[in-house]
């Protein structure tokens, strides 16, 4: 049986049990990777377990965790280092996304959970994690982010700021990794067929939108060994442009 691209390597996805992130556990599982997933919701991850179960005949990591939950992801890095001894793979794609508002009419309870999923989150993995992704002879660091940051768009407020902050705190860490075998990039998956898209274009036809499966094969590139890239962001089609996103 051939090898998969990331055979033998140990990755993390966060916002696992859904969306892009259970896309890319499955193809990742295809690809031979051994997998830690995290999300809030635990029904969720086990039906991505069973899934993988299917495509591998292996078993994952399933860790039910709250990103908001700060102390947990010190204690997620501990865990990882006592089981695993490295990690070769970080896949930060868990968001929050509440609704499109004025600046003046954000819910200041929305714009704090935004702000501490999709920007404090990063940062707190970075800072348990980094360790392990040095401990790997390829560590590779994937951020997903959003159009939203390209040019100011009204009513994107809280997650566009978000996000934009996350985009530089990636670079910074990416010039902080320069000497060392960690390369770490930022992916724009562009228009995906996702519970957050729905939310934030409820008049929209889903089936008009590509389902996430079509933008794992990003993910896969960006994690291999030999992708040697750092500090940069990334669109989807960068990697497939066939697709229209």
């Amino acid at each position: 049986m051939e090898k998969g691209r990331l055979s033998g390597r140990i990755a993390l996805i966060t916002g696992a049990s859904r969306g892009i992130g259970q896309a890319v556990a499955e193809h990742y599982a295809k690809e031979g990777a051994e997998l830690i997933l995290v999300a809030r919701t635990i029904g969720g991850l086990e039906e991505t377990d069973d899934s993988i179960r299917k495509i591998s005949g292996r078993n994952t990591v399933l860790v039910p965790m709250d990103l908001t939950d700060l102390n947990a992801i010190d204690r997620l890095g501990q865990a990882i280092y006592d089981r695993f001894k490295r990690l070769d793979i970080l896949v930060c794609n868990a968001g929050q996304f509440h609704s499109l508002a004025p600046l003046g009419h954000i819910e200041p309870k929305h714009w704090d959970e935004e702000m501490a999923v999709n920007l404090t989150a990063p940062w707190r993995l970075i800072r348990s994690l980094d360790p392990l992704l040095r401990q790997s002879p390829a560590g590779r660091g994937i951020f997903v982010t959003t159009g939203a940051t390209l040019t100011p768009r009204a009513y994107w407020g809280s997650y566009a700021v978000s996000k934009m902050a996350m985009e530089m705190l990636v670079k910074i860490y990416a010039e902080e990794v320069l000497l060392t075998q960690v390369k770490v990039n930022l992916l724009d998956p562009g228009r995906v067929r996702t519970s957050m898209r729905a939310k934030a274009y409820p008049g929209e036809n889903p089936l008009s939108v590509p389902d996430p499966s079509y933008v794992t094969e990003a993910f896969v590139r960006l994690a291999e060994a030999g992708f040697l890239e750092n500090g940069q962001r990334f669109h989807v089609n960068d990697f497939q442009p066939h697709l229209t996103t």
